[in-house]
C-alpha cells in the first residue's frame, strides 16, 4: 500500500503490515522463532520493512494464531502449517464450487430454477 494511502484506510486493511515481529509475537502469546518457523513452512510470508525487519498484517497474525492453536494441541508445527493450507484450499474450493452451482442453476433469461 503506498505511502500516500490516508492513515484510516491503512488501520483498516487487514492486509497492512503493521506489526513488527516483536508486537505480533507479543500478541499471539509465542515466540519470534515461532513466527520465522511458519514462515520457513511457508505458511505465511511477512514483508519487510525499508529496513529487512519482518512486518506482519492482521489476516498474518490470523494465521498464526490457528498454527498455534494447533501446535498448543500438540500438532507438530509442519503439520499445523500444512494443515491451514489443505484447510484455505478446501474452504476455496467450497466457494468456487457454489459459485459454479450458481451459475448453472441460472436459466438463460437471468432467472434462477428451482433445486431439490
Amino acid at each position: 500500500m503506498a505511502a500516500d494511502t490516508p492513515l484510516s484506510d491503512r488501520l483498516d486493511d487487514d492486509d497492512y503490515p503493521a506489526y513488527t515481529m516483536g508486537r505480533a509475537a507479543e500478541m499471539l502469546g509465542t515466540t519470534p522463532a515461532f513466527l520465522r518457523a511458519i514462515g520457513e513452512a511457508r505458511l505465511i510470508t511477512p514483508l519487510r520493512s525499508e529496513g529487512g525487519h519482518r512486518r506482519y498484517s492482521r489476516y498474518q497474525l490470523r494465521i498464526a494464531a490457528r498454527a498455534r492453536e494447533l501446535v498448543d494441541r500438540g500438532t507438530p508445527i509442519e503439520a499445523a502449517c500444512r494443515i491451514i493450507i489443505l484447510e484455505d484450499q478446501l474452504e476455496e474450493a467450497q466457494r468456487i464450487n457454489a459459485e459454479y452451482r450458481r451459475a448453472a442453476n441460472k436459466t438463460p433469461g437471468g432467472s434462477e430454477t428451482a433445486t431439490d
